[in-house]
């Protein structure tokens, strides 16, 4: 064969696809003109492009919780204060915001396929980076160097949920990767004691990095975009494209903070986000301080906790959806489910004052479940104000506002603990009536969700 030759199948593959995206083309025409067959399509290989973006936000928030379980022991070898834990904390969370930022501002440039492969080798080396210091400012560099890397996860994901599904199923799928933040929370406490105690704490850093490399092969193998990729048929092509189509801009963040829609949603994250994190990075402190748990013990209360929240986290994306095809509007169907969320949350402010560990876990569980059930629609309200060439900017200046949040409340938590005597039941307090006043404040901005009209 010559050298010049294509490879054996790759010139039926690239036929198959140019014939896929010219009759993907005329289904869509088709759609536009009211026929049935592609709208119906329910099923298709969208849903694996949504697996793998919930194994990069599993492996993701795996690599950020083997800090928070080996918080109480790292505490102890190197006599950390509250203050020290609360520096090192924050040290990731403002670098995160930047990444959020940035990284949210790469995606929109480089698209999905580049700006993942880049995010996730960042942060898995990074992660494994965390086994070679031993100071607060050496862990404070590299949870820096983890959270700027880290923080392209969410703007990368939602535009490419934005990219694969129309918007009537955009809430429920970003649920489902949104789940991965709490299956990763969710396996850390079961799979870091154990390498722990087995091969010392410095392992646990570099074998749970390590897996985001793995992923990483299987990302650069089946990722192309929905118009190019072989696997996707013409009528889920016309599926995918139902929406009315969207001109394709750039937008500088100076004119995304131009609109109110903008507003709402950074307002939305600046108050939340910093209590998932809370959830995420002293839980560990929180039951090791009222109930003397140790390293082996944290892994029931922690599993039990993660794994309520990941039913919030798939629920509330259903429900909205559930209730927009009973013939709700958008801004009814997503608020009344925000609503719902930031109710259930209130009780948690009792967490502190339960007489027994699991009652505490309970409090904290439900809580964790109604953040996501919270975060699953407040990602999506991007979508529904912003078209798909914007969403991971506007998502990006979320997440950077949420992220400075979380830098002054880790900072007020860790003075409020070393003041108090490792006392939480302010922070509690706060933790329960922030998404009730952020949920108000946002209605208030957008009393309706409309889509931003980017020409003026």
């Amino acid at each position: 064969m010559s050298t010049k030759d294509p490879q054996p199948g790759m010139e039926s593959i690239e036929m198959d696809a140019a014939q896929a995206r010219s009759a993907g083309a005329s289904a869509i025409a088709q759609v536009a003109l009211g026929g049935p067959q592609a709208v119906k399509r329910k099923f298709g290989y969208r849903w694996t492009i949504c697996l793998m973006i919930f194994l990069a936000t599993t492996i993701n928030y795996v690599d950020r919780q083997v800090f928070s379980i080996l918080g109480p022991l790292l505490t102890d070898e190197f006599g950390w204060s509250e203050v020290d834990y609360a520096m090192i904390v924050q040290a990731f969370s403002i670098s995160y915001g930047l990444g959020y930022l940035f990284m949210g501002r790469l995606s929109d440039i480089v698209g999905v396929k580049r700006g993942y492969s880049l995010f996730i080798s960042g942060w898995s080396l990074a992660a494994m980076l965390h086994a070679a210091v031993s100071s607060v400012p050496g862990f404070a560099f590299v949870r820096a160097l983890l959270g700027i890397s880290e923080g392209g996860n969410f703007p990368v994901a939602i535009k490419a949920v934005a990219e694969w599904f129309p918007k009537k199923e955009r809430a429920f799928a970003t649920g489902i990767f949104n789940a991965g933040t709490n299956v990763g929370a969710m396996l850390a406490p079961i799979v870091v004691p154990a390498i722990t105690l087995a091969f010392g704490w410095q392992w646990a850093f570099i074998l749970t990095g390590a897996i985001g490399f793995i992923w990483l092969v299987a990302w650069l193998m089946i990722y192309r975009s929905p118009e190019d990729h072989p696997r996707v048929t013409p009528e889920e092509l016309a599926y995918i494209r139902s929406d009315p189509p969207e001109p394709v801009e750039r937008v500088s963040w100076g004119k995304l903070l131009t609109y109110k829609q903008t507003w709402a949603f950074v307002v939305g994250k600046f108050f939340t986000d910093p209590i998932w994190w809370f959830y995420l990075f002293w839980m560990p402190k929180f039951l090791d301080s009222n109930f003397g748990l140790t390293l082996g013990e944290l892994m029931w209360p922690l599993v039990t906790i993660y794994l309520v929240a990941d039913i919030g986290s798939v629920g509330g994306g259903w429900v909205s959806c559930a209730l927009m095809n009973r013939g709700w509007s958008v801004n009814r169907g997503r608020k009344t489910a925000m609503l719902i969320a930031a109710l259930l949350i209130v009780p948690t402010v009792f967490a502190p004052l339960a007489g027994s560990m699991w009652a505490a876990v309970a409090f904290v569980s439900v809580a964790a479940a109604a953040h996501q059930w919270w975060s699953a629609n407040l990602f999506t309200t991007a979508s529904d104000m912003f078209p798909r060439w914007a969403t991971a900017s506007v998502v990006g200046l979320g997440g950077f506002a949420g992220s400075v949040g979380a830098f002054v409340f880790q900072y007020m938590t860790g003075q409020i603990l070393e003041a108090t005597g490792s006392n939480y039941s302010i922070i509690f307090v706060i933790c329960g009536l922030g998404y009730v006043t952020a949920l108000a404040i946002f209605h208030l901005i957008v009393p309706r969700l409309e889509p931003v009209d980017m020409q003026r």
